[in-house]
């Protein structure tokens, strides 16, 4: 047999090729359309609370809600992306479909209330039970299993943020920190421009991002424009907007587990924290960081959009996103990080470049991306999502912000299932051991 695969090796590429396209076909429509029905709510929910504030004033009422919603049907669902990302590594307990529906109404309850949330996490779980779905009726081996999985996951990313390539290639980057494996390449390819194309085609519109600024600096390599002494501040800020990774999954992680150690009614741990975040909204005195903040409910108001301009964020709007969305996430509430982590990415690039003297715009943009690539440890996809959002004229500049971003993170991260292919420094992680893994270590050595 193996004899026969290398005499007609091309015959068989092709034949696999084929096979897998028409099982990831129904994955991405379905995942498409979901993730389109979801995007559409979402908008719906967030304008219909900029026009009655008063529904922030019920937000630990609709924590109380998802909890029993998760107590009620979510049994084998609470780990999210975690789940499904130890199904990948090791197929057999399944993501079961109704992890679709429930995180699809829970996200929504939350911004509907005013949770500070993203869209990534529902979009990713949404392709990721839709794929176990079509696993189990097309009764795949585990190891085709881990395969649909992975191209699901890269299908809800996919679409949900208008960046096929990048889903694709953070599928397959987010499992693991300095590997790649490419046995899922294509697979999650076909599955991500489908899904986007389905999305899409719902007549669902993704949020349209410029960079204005264009390099005149030397040119090196005949055609690449650099300016150093940007480049330097680029590389600067870069680790910063690792940090800024590092902080934001090491809140999310310090309040969770402190929550549920402190806490022993578990239903108190949404109230309190839809309590916290009606306290801060109220002593800030702005609902800026309340929801998804994309756009303002005001001109005025600090967004992703309004930090791509000059004034358009204070100092400190970077923490404070950060906070609020630590404390809604590892609180019960429902929803993503990574729109989030946009936001504080692009704040903190529109301060540094105040100070720094840097054009706004890239900063913003840098941010938008690297602290993303520092919480996820996904330094190539948010490279390419750098490309796909602002083009590709200062595609250096989003290289050195991302991969410098990624090693200032260290090994830490927003998914705890997340495991360590290749250490980012020789010594300081084993190989297979996950992040969650590594964190407990790190402090249990603190206590001694």
């Amino acid at each position: 047999m193996k004899q026969l695969k290398n005499r007609f090796e091309h015959l068989f590429i092709l034949s696999h090729l084929l096979r897998w396209t028409l099982l990831v076909i129904p994955v991405a429509l379905l995942a498409g359309s979901l993730v389109a029905l979801f995007l559409w709510l979402l908008e719906w929910a967030i304008h219909f609370r900029f026009a009655h504030a008063w529904l922030l004033y019920l937000l630990p009422v609709a924590g109380i809600v998802i909890y029993f919603l998760y107590k009620l049907w979510g049994k084998g669902t609470e780990g999210g992306n975690n789940l499904i990302m130890d199904e990948i590594h090791q197929p057999g307990g399944g993501v079961p479909f109704r992890m679709a529906p429930l995180v699809l109404i829970t996200t929504v309850i939350t911004h509907l209330f005013g949770g500070s949330a993203g869209r990534e996490g529902t979009a990713v779980q949404i392709g990721g039970s839709v794929a176990n779905f079509f696993a189990t009726k097309f009764r795949l081996s585990p190891g085709d299993v881990s395969m649909l999985l992975k191209a699901g996951v890269a299908a809800g990313f996919g679409a949900v943020f208008g960046t096929p390539i990048t889903g694709a290639i953070f599928a397959l980057e987010v499992l693991a920190l300095g590997r790649i494996k490419h046995d899922a390449l294509l697979p999650c390819f076909i599955a991500s421009v489908l899904a986007n194309l389905v999305c899409s085609a719902w007549g669902i519109h993704h949020t349209a991002y410029h960079i204005d600024f264009v390099s005149t600096g030397m040119k090196f390599f005949g055609h690449i424009d650099l300016d150093l002494g940007l480049l330097a501040k680029v590389a600067v800020a870069g680790a910063l907007f690792g940090l800024a990774g590092y902080a934001f999954a090491e809140v999310s992680h310090t309040i969770r587990n402190y929550s549920n150690r402190w806490i022993k009614i578990k239903g108190l741990i949404p109230v309190i924290g839809g309590l916290s975040i009606i306290g801060l909204t109220w002593a800030l005195g702005t609902e800026d960081y309340l929801s998804l903040g994309v756009v303002g409910k005001t001109p005025q108001s600090v967004s992703i959009l309004s930090c791509f301009h000059a004034g358009g964020a204070t100092p400190f709007s970077w923490f404070w996103k950060l906070l609020f969305t630590a404390i809604t996430l590892s609180m019960g509430f429902k929803g993503g990080e990574v729109t989030p982590l946009f936001f504080i990415g692009a704040a903190l690039g529109n301060t540094l470049a105040v100070i720094g003297g840097a054009p706004v715009d890239l900063m913003a943009g840098l941010g938008f991306i690297a602290v993303f690539a520092g919480a996820t440890n996904t330094p190539i996809a948010c490279t390419i999502m750098g490309v796909e959002l602002f083009g590709a004229g200062n595609v250096v500049y989003y290289a050195v912000a991302c991969f410098t971003a990624y090693y200032f993170s260290g090994h830490t991260g927003i998914y705890h299932a997340q495991r360590v292919g290749v250490s980012k420094v020789a010594g300081l992680a084993k190989p297979n051991e996950t992040l969650d893994a590594i964190r407990r270590q790190r402090i249990e050595n603190r206590r001694h």
